[in-house]
């Protein structure tokens, strides 16, 4: 194994943390969720961070001489007005639904100064962000979901003049594709927009309950499953001691890898597709689980321009479903990587219209409950998502995304290394013993080895669950 990516160590001063409310009076109104959003799994505080250099660009002199502090601050506020369930609080009703009741009390934002360069932080921004509890203050009694603010900001100016923002979200309020839609208005108003380019909607209804609610389809994803809590894999889990949080770097050298070891009429699958198969069959491997117990792979996937949804282009809901392959522990070890993958392909498929409102009345009936989580591994890809592409007026982030994997859950982000290699890294809990079984399977099919290691306790603040 080689050395991980050495963290760096430095201070962060940080002013008292204060609400930022819409620039104008907005309407005091009460919102309903869908109910996909107010799904016990979404129940969360989900961490995101943008590191920015100070570019030495010309045409960008103008707004470097400006306090990103400042403009970030007031661009939030003027983008609040469209945005503004933002501003609001959660309040559960009848069935634990879940509305917002739109106070306009505003967002949290922290002000911070930190005593190092980007350039000194290297590759090490990369996730698992090694810094998120400095560069993302946990501000007392405010990670609640309910009556609590939905989103938390903190804004830290580095030596270099360069900034990083950070960012947690109360993820039933939007998912990533919705809160880049609104880091973008916010990025609009920073430029001088006195309006968003893209209206935002609301519209939860797409996504609620039919009259009368029916399950159509299964849901491998909210089934109970009894799991053995005497094994020794899972005294390993439930010891938050023993658990590491390690990322893998996949560049075009690692991808061609692993397309080699798949038949010829599979290489052609997406890198989402074999990316997931093969870290659930080197994860499943490295558990040391008994032939017969059942494994899942959770993939969630977009509902977005799927055919009869009719999505607006400016909704900022949760707008996906995780369809669930599943199988058993020995038939995904000892079969070929081509077997899952075969299995991911089928799954997606099955993502489309029918599917999402039969989970939103999955939801209804059985009492909002969460994913299963025995013997499940979920993936998201935010490759796509767009954070890499949020400009405040200092050029687009050198890595922007979530801050690092949450147990049972990998996101795979955007990211280039200091070789100026593009790729995609994925973060992942595990216990220690497992990890480095897991990297030996990764190795035996990519070569590669853990580029950011993250040893110590859980964090336990990016599980706030109601």
């Amino acid at each position: 194994m080689a050395p991980s990516s050495a963290s760096v160590a430095f201070s962060v001063r940080r002013s008292p943390p204060e609400l930022v409310a819409p620039a104008e009076k907005t309407p005091n109104e009460l919102k309903r969720l869908s109910d996909i959003d107010d799904q016990g799994g979404l129940r969360f505080q989900l961490p995101f961070v943008m590191f920015y250099s100070n570019i030495n660009d010309p045409l960008l002199m103008v707004q470097k001489e400006k306090d990103p502090v400042k403009v970030i601050r007031e661009a939030l506020a003027k983008a609040l007005v469209y945005y503004y369930p933002f501003a609001g609080r959660l309040r559960e009703g009848g069935n634990r639904k879940l509305t917002v009741d739109c106070t306009g009390e505003g967002i949290l934002f922290v002000e911070a100064e930190a005593d190092i360069t980007l350039e000194q932080l290297g590759d090490t921004i990369q996730p698992p962000c090694p810094y998120i509890e400095e560069l993302l203050h946990d501000v007392p009694g405010s990670n609640a979901i309910l009556g609590c603010p939905l989103l938390l900001i903190q804004v830290t100016r580095l030596l270099c003049g360069g900034f990083v923002i950070a960012i947690r979200l109360n993820h039933t309020i939007s998912d990533s594709l919705g809160l880049v839609k609104f880091l973008n208005t916010v990025a609009e108003m920073a430029g001088g927009a006195s309006a968003p380019s893209q209206q935002p909607v609301w519209q939860r209804d797409i996504f609620s309950t039919r009259d009368p609610p029916r399950i159509t389809r299964v849901h491998h994803e909210y089934e109970e499953q009894s799991i053995d809590n005497n094994s020794s894999t899972a005294i390993l889990m439930e010891d938050s001691s023993m658990m590491v949080h390690w990322s893998f770097f996949f560049g075009p050298k690692e991808m061609r890898s692993i397309r080699m070891h798949l038949p010829s009429h599979l290489r052609a699958s997406s890198t989402f597709e074999i990316l997931s198969a093969c870290l659930w069959r080197c994860r499943t491997i490295a558990l040391h689980l008994d032939q017969n117990q059942v494994v899942r792979l959770s993939c969630m996937i977009n509902a977005r321009g799927k055919q009869g949804l009719q999505v607006p282009d400016g909704y900022y809901g949760n707008a996906f479903a995780f369809p669930t392959a599943v199988t058993k522990a020995g038939s995904l070890c000892q079969n070929p990587l081509g077997y899952a993958l075969e299995i991911v392909k089928k799954i997606k498929s099955e993502m489309s219209e029918e599917y999402i409102r039969s989970v939103a009345d999955l939801m209804v009936i059985k009492g909002r409950p969460r994913y299963t989580t025995a013997g499940n591994y979920l993936v998201a890809d935010t490759t796509r998502v767009g954070f890499g592409g949020v400009d405040f007026g200092w050029g687009k982030p050198v890595y922007g995304g979530p801050s690092g994997a949450i147990p049972l859950v990998s996101f795979f982000a955007r990211f280039r290394n200091n070789k100026g290699e593009d790729g995609i890294v994925v973060p992942i809990w595990l216990p220690l013993p497992v990890m480095e079984r897991f990297q030996q399977e990764l190795l035996k099919i990519t070569h590669q080895e853990p580029v950011n290691q993250s040893h110590g306790v859980m964090q336990k603040r990016i599980l706030s669950l109601l």
